[in-house]
């Protein structure tokens, strides 16, 4: 048994091919998506699903250029439990940029704690400090941080206000990636593909693919392969459970 917290669905050319064996294989899946006003397509992608799940996004990078879509995600707020792709990105941004992104997180944010049942998946490139003072200690959901690449300091951080880290093929292709997962607590790991933009290889940016992860994973965590899956399930299992 599978999952995948991290997943562009409505970025494939042919969507339905995906669903179809996803459903087969059983992989819970979060299907993230990149503006609001793509959601309700991805929704209508998931609609009569078991293991996929659609997810509310307003990623950072194009929040500068469609900053006028903040009522629609409000708008469409009860319509998912799962949030994201959201968050900062800082990496060659103007000040104006990252001020309007900053503007609309924590929006994004305070509507997010008054549900207080949010399972949300962030993004947070270069700006780590900011992303972890917006969301506090006290946040009342769950937080998935996506592709951290941050400090051990901030991680550190992170993890006493009970975050979880997403784990992608590409982080176990760098030292700094791999310094990142070697000091995350295996009770806070789980998995995420980012596909379509990563994968080891053509076949393994589908979430249906994630053993290969596994098997490399377990190198760095020094377990048994079967050992480490059971725990990331088990992981999984706690982050939809989780109650605030």
């Amino acid at each position: 048994m599978l999952f995948d917290t991290h997943f562009h669905l409505d970025l494939f050319e042919d969507p339905y091919s995906l669903i179809k064996n996803i459903e087969k294989r059983q992989v819970y899946t979060i299907a993230v998506t990149n503006l609001p006003k793509v959601f309700f397509h991805t929704k209508k992608l998931c609609e009569g699903c078991k293991y996929i799940r659609p997810a509310l996004g307003y990623h950072p990078e194009l929040v500068f250029k469609f900053s006028d879509q903040l009522d629609l995600f409000l708008k469409y707020l009860n319509e998912t439990r799962y949030i994201g792709e959201i968050g900062l990105d800082n990496q060659k941004k103007s000040f104006d940029d990252f001020a309007k992104q900053k503007q609309i997180f924590e929006k994004i944010i305070f509507a997010c704690a008054d549900k207080r049942d949010k399972v949300l998946t962030i993004h947070s490139r270069k700006a780590e400090k900011e992303v972890l003072s917006i969301l506090g200690n006290n946040f009342p959901g769950t937080v998935i941080l996506h592709w951290y690449s941050g400090s051990l300091k901030e991680l550190e951080t992170a993890l006493s206000y009970g975050f979880y880290f997403s784990i992608n093929s590409a982080m176990l292709k760098s030292k700094n990636g791999l310094n990142i997962i070697k000091s995350i607590p295996d009770d806070r790991l789980l998995l995420e593909s980012d596909s379509p933009f990563i994968g080891v290889d053509r076949s393994s940016k589908i979430p249906y693919n994630a053993e290969f992860l596994i098997q490399e994973l377990s190198a760095v965590k020094k377990f048994q392969s079967e050992i480490l899956k059971g725990k990331l399930l088990d992981n999984f299992k706690n982050v939809l459970s989780i109650k605030h």
